[in-house]
């Protein structure tokens, strides 16, 4: 199992989706039920990236599976996958 990072940045065209507790809330209890999330963030800096989430996967592809439902991602904001490396 490798390790992924989802970078959100701040530039979701509906804020009121990227912005929606109760979505959050969803989409973070199916990443939990998935036993693939290794936690995550709001990063509160002048940056374009505004969060983070961690998660394993067997591959990128794999990964990307966890953009579904993300609200960021569903509010037309960009979210990067990026392969973590070991360390």
């Amino acid at each position: 199992m490798n390790d992924y990072i989802l970078l959100m940045h701040d530039d979701a065209i509906d804020r009121a989706v990227a912005e929606d507790g109760a979505r959050w809330e969803h989409y973070l209890s199916g990443l939990r039920a998935s036993g693939q999330f290794d936690g995550g963030s709001v990063v509160p800096a002048p940056a374009r990236v505004n969060g983070y989430i961690r998660v394993r996967a067997e591959s990128l592809e794999a990964a990307q599976r966890f953009l579904a439902g993300n609200p960021d991602y569903d509010a037309g904001g960009t979210v990067e996958v990026r392969a973590l490396p070991r360390s």
